[in-house]
């Protein structure tokens, strides 16, 4: 399947692109910092369209560019519910930056980051402008350990087995491959060793896609390759909805680690050895921080993540450079978007507060998560985070998990969506 720019835009319900750069500079050129000090945020998700308005929210002296190589955003959470059919299109999901660039006198330039030199302190662009900072708020989300997965390409083999772990064509196309699908298919998805974005982002999926087979294709199934010990979040929940809903559609196998693909057999090998065929194949392989995280000498030994100071989240290993969300190491914090958001509020705080020589405050980090196990129930997992010994950790006695499947916690899951997004665009 392939999406050009403006068939894309009609799938997910968008009817345009939005108004020109709130800040436009010529190729080359540079922007001109002499006028005061300057944060560059790149990465404009979760966790950098925050950070860049928080900062310009307590210290309007502070110059803030973010650098957002696309004009819009589409969210992942909820993007689930649209494979299942809950969804017509991603609009819902789908946000621009123009008012939160005019509100808040944040610059804006639509381009991808091509080199960071901490030495110089300077960000270039694609187009060849070279922008530079005081201080930088790196959120580059995550890439994929293609390398861990014989016979995976990252050009190709998406096409055939999608991963849809990045909202936009990719979710098309799995849904599409869904509905194409025979009744009496099978569908395999795999989940790759934690931490990965979102971790009951996979089981959530594998809710809906049982959903969807359950009312459309009721001969099919759904197995599930997962190469963790067991369901990485809210197990027992999940556990009791899919008994509720889909007994007989999902086939959960646990410590099945996915080393290998075959694009033309539609195939994934367990350890390189069981074949498991699918007619949809939802390969979501292992992840690792974004690209250009890796290329400034931001991942540390674990050869994946950045490790940061867990009040600050400045790096460890290059000065001025602060990195949130996914990204980042964050401790029992995970890999979510409320943590990015909360994390960048925390990052924002303490920019501020490191450029005016003031003392920072201390991390108090939240994470909420939301998961739909059916068309009208939804369960939730919660934390509270702080730092101890240079490291974050989980308050004792705080947070926890739905004591049940609910409704409720549904509604609840739909308004946290629509007041996370405005946040991010307003």
């Amino acid at each position: 399947m392939t999406t050009d720019r403006r068939n894309f835009l009609k799938l997910i319900g968008v009817g345009g692109v939005g108004a020109s750069l709130a800040a436009c500079a010529a190729p080359g050129t540079g922007l001109d910092k002499s006028a005061g000090r300057r944060v560059v945020v790149v990465g404009g998700g979760f966790g950098g369209s925050v950070a860049a308005k928080y900062i310009r929210m307590q210290d309007k002296s502070i110059e803030v560019v973010l650098i957002e190589q696309n004009r819009q955003f589409i969210g992942c959470p909820f993007s689930n519910l649209y494979i299942g059919g809950l969804m017509s299109d991603l609009s819902t999901l789908t946000i621009g930056y123009d008012t939160l660039a005019a509100k808040h006198g944040i610059k804006m330039i639509y381009d991808s980051v091509t080199a960071i030199d901490p030495a110089k302190k300077t960000v270039t662009v694609s187009g060849g402008t070279v922008i530079d900072y005081d201080r930088l708020v790196l959120s580059p989300g995550v890439d994929f350990r293609a390398e861990e997965l014989e016979g995976y390409d990252l050009a190709t083999t998406p096409q055939i087995m999608p991963h849809a772990w990045k909202a936009g064509p990719q979710t098309l196309l799995l849904r599409k491959q869904l509905v194409d699908m025979p009744n009496g298919g099978t569908v395999v998805l795999t989940v790759p060793l934690a931490p990965f974005r979102c971790p009951p982002g996979p089981y959530e999926r594998t809710s809906m896609i049982a959903m969807y087979l359950k009312q459309h294709k009721p001969k099919s199934k759904i197995v599930v390759l997962d190469a963790n010990p067991d369901i990485a979040s809210k197990a027992g929940l999940f556990r009791k909805g899919w008994k509720k809903h889909y007994e007989g559609i999902i086939q959960y196998r646990a410590a099945q680690k996915v080393t290998a693909v075959n694009v033309k057999s539609r195939s994934v090998f367990i350890e390189g050895m069981e074949e498991v065929k699918g007619d949809v194949v939802n390969v979501i392989p292992p992840q690792r921080a974004g690209q250009i995280a890796r290329a400034t000498g931001l991942i540390g030994p674990d050869k994946a993540w950045c490790p940061v100071n867990g009040t600050t989240f400045e790096s460890t290993l290059q000065k001025n450079i602060h990195v949130i969300g996914d990204a980042c190491i964050a401790g029992a914090m995970p890999k979510s978007a409320y943590s990015a958001n909360s994390e960048a509020k925390i990052c924002a705080s303490n920019v501020v507060a490191l450029m005016n020589g003031k003392e920072t405050m201390e991390m108090s980090g939240i994470n909420v998560c939301y998961s739909f196990l059916s068309a009208k129930e939804a369960v939730s997992v919660a934390g509270v985070y702080t730092v101890k010994g240079g490291q974050i950790v989980a308050q004792p006695n705080s947070g926890g998990v739905s004591p049940d499947l609910s409704e409720t916690e549904a509604i609840y899951a739909r308004s946290w969506l629509q007041n996370i997004l405005t946040e991010m665009s307003t």
